[in-house]
């Protein structure tokens, strides 16, 4: 037999057999996407799963640190997934982790080391976390997550007491109104933010280049879940602008600035990226890389491990990176996405959609196993279609939901399709698919600002509204001068509508309202008028929305109006028709 110390983690659903016999088929099914919910984060923590039975998992870590952080990251993302469910039917993880010698049998691991664990477990309350006296003493002053001490406990078949803490898993920075409208905070965990990369070509056509590469590292940046790292779109609000480091820290709320310049002539790239502490100025890291251009992704890879390590080395050796996502060796393809991309981003007008569509169906061409061209090819679509830009929605419904489940089919670890197949699922008017696909890429990737938002949004078309506030505003903390920032308070007042709270729905509508003077952005403003009863100014704003609707107005309310319960959807038209927007939304 074969002796190791190790940390064991053994995990189980609280009153599991009392949820099954009250909804077997559906407990059952949850249990399934709960349990590849933690199975990944325990792989992405370098854990591995030595046996599971039922309702239970047992898994080993080699690094305490890793073990707990693993823990944490399950609950946290369980219980996201169970504001979605009504109260009784939540599944609610109990988890012990020890520290402890253990004997090796083949793949599986026993002894008194794992038996603590399980005791653990036992006695934790539903998503709580229990360790040992032996595990607190290895990860004492690196972690920020409180400990409870709970004293010495007696437990089953375990000769001695064993000293038990309790860890305070909940310890995020809150999200709320009030939080988003006086200056940020720092978060509980390293923050940063990637400005975007100066095109130093001397050719303007090459700013497309500068700008995919900012946000392949963005992305790549954001995909590790202890990191807080700011949106591409709240980013990409400083080009161009020559401000102080320590000023843009203050109004993104984050303690790095990651900044850099791309040259690009011929087959050469030049790249330089430096880290910088925002609230000092001063520079942590700085690093200059010459390479051919089809070096470009190993370039990215470099560059985002040297900006981790230089903040929390341990984060880049403990926690299992996925590869950046890039899907294609097609040099060609890649480059028509950038540029495909960087048009979608650019302006919201029928040309630039029309063309990124053409360089996405381009790159697609080039390499049909390119999830990413795919993923962008169904953004692309569902947002000409969401701007009333679209002359023939039925058409476009079926290519982007193709594109969406054929880059998720290619893909399944891109946070980015499954959020595409969330729009399809708005497509498709179905509400409880869609929230499962925003809830898959969130898991994939906690800072994905969009994923949030998405989330918001489908738990409003599945009548969860006061759940769809908080992903709503974390989704403005993740990219807090978002060009769409009008969408986010878009979704909130649309929300606030539907729980009955006019004022506060009116007040999010109206400051929507002065961001952009959209479509939707004037139908929720007039429904919360039409609720209140107020008259003045209502001509106006009707004959606006009359101007500013699509051509094809059925088409687009089919589209963007997926509520899972009709109740819900009368709710909304009522008070578009108590402000004098009659119409039949589904002629």
């Amino acid at each position: 037999m074969e002796r190791t110390l190790a940390v064991i983690l053994a995990a189980d659903v609280a009153s599991y057999s009392r949820l099954v016999a009250a909804d077997e088929e559906g407990t059952l099914a949850t249990l399934h996407t709960y349990l590849v919910t933690v199975a990944d984060l325990i792989a992405e923590h370098h854990g591995r799963i030595f046996s599971s039975a039922g309702d239970s998992v047992v898994a080993e870590f080699h690094s305490a640190v890793q073990g707990v952080r693993a823990a944490v990251a399950i609950q946290r993302a369980l219980h996201r997934r169970n504001a979605d469910l009504a109260p009784e039917r939540r599944l609610e993880l109990r988890v012990g982790i020890n520290l402890g010698d253990v004997v090796a049998e083949d793949d599986n691991l026993l002894g008194d080391g794992v038996n603590v664990a399980a005791r653990l477990q036992e006695m934790a309350l539903p998503e709580d976390i229990c360790i040992s006296g032996a595990l607190r003493e290895q990860i004492e002053g690196k972690l920020d997550f409180p400990l409870v001490p709970l004293g010495e406990r007696r437990m089953k078949n375990i000769p001695r007491p064993v000293p038990v803490h309790r860890v305070d898993w909940q310890n995020e920075d809150p999200v709320d109104a009030q939080a988003l409208s006086r200056p940020l905070s720092l978060p509980d965990k390293p923050s940063i933010a990637v400005l975007p990369f100066v095109n130093m070509s001397g050719d303007p056509e090459q700013e497309f280049f500068a700008d995919g590469l900012t946000e392949d590292i963005i992305t790549a940046l954001s995909l590790y879940r202890w990191f807080f790292v700011i949106a591409r779109n709240s980013s990409f609000a400083y080009k161009g602008r020559a401000l102080d480091v320590k000023q843009i820290g203050r109004d993104l709320g984050v303690r790095y600035i990651v900044e850099g310049s791309v040259r690009r002539a011929g087959s050469r790239i030049r790249v330089t990226g430096q880290l910088i502490e925002a609230d000092t100025g001063v520079h942590l890291w700085a690093q200059r890389y010459d390479r051919e251009f089809a070096d470009i992704f190993a370039i990215q890879d470099e560059l985002t491990q040297n900006v981790v390590g230089a903040i929390e080395p341990e984060i880049m050796i403990g926690e299992s990176r996925r590869a950046l996502l890039r899907g294609t060796q097609n040099l060609d393809a890649y480059e028509s996405l950038m540029r495909g991309t960087w048009l979608h981003n650019k302006q919201d007008t029928p040309q630039t959609f029309n063309e990124a569509i053409r360089l996405d169906r381009r790159a697609i061409a080039l390499d049909p196993g390119f999830s990413r061209a795919h993923m962008m090819l169904a953004r692309a679509i569902y947002a000409r279609c969401f701007f009333g830009f679209s002359d023939d929605y039925a058409r476009d419904i079926a290519e982007l939901c193709a594109a969406a489940d054929l880059a998720v089919e290619l893909d399944q670890r891109d946070p980015y399709a499954h959020y595409a197949v969330c729009l399809a699922r708005f497509a498709q008017h179905r509400a409880a698919a869609a929230v499962g696909a925003a809830q898959r890429a969130i898991d994939l990737n906690p800072n994905f600002a969009l994923a949030h938002m998405a989330l918001g949004w489908s738990r409003i078309f599945v009548g969860h509204f006061q759940e769809a506030l908080d992903p709503l505003r974390t989704a403005q903390r993740l990219s807090p001068h978002d060009p769409l920032t009008y969408l986010f308070l878009n979704r909130i007042a649309l929300a606030q509508y539907h729980l009955g709270h006019y004022e506060e729905a009116l007040q999010g509508a109206e400051r929507a309202l002065s961001l952009r003077k959209g479509y939707f952005n004037l139908v929720v403003k007039l429904a919360c008028l039409g609720q209140l009863g107020v008259k003045e100014g209502l001509r106006q704003l009707v004959a606006e929305a009359v101007d500013a609707a699509p051509a094809d107005l059925g088409g687009y309310w089919r589209i963007f109006a997926a509520y899972a319960e009709d109740d819900h959807r009368k709710h909304f038209m009522e008070g578009l028709r108590k402000a004098g927007l009659a119409f039949d939304a589904n002629a």
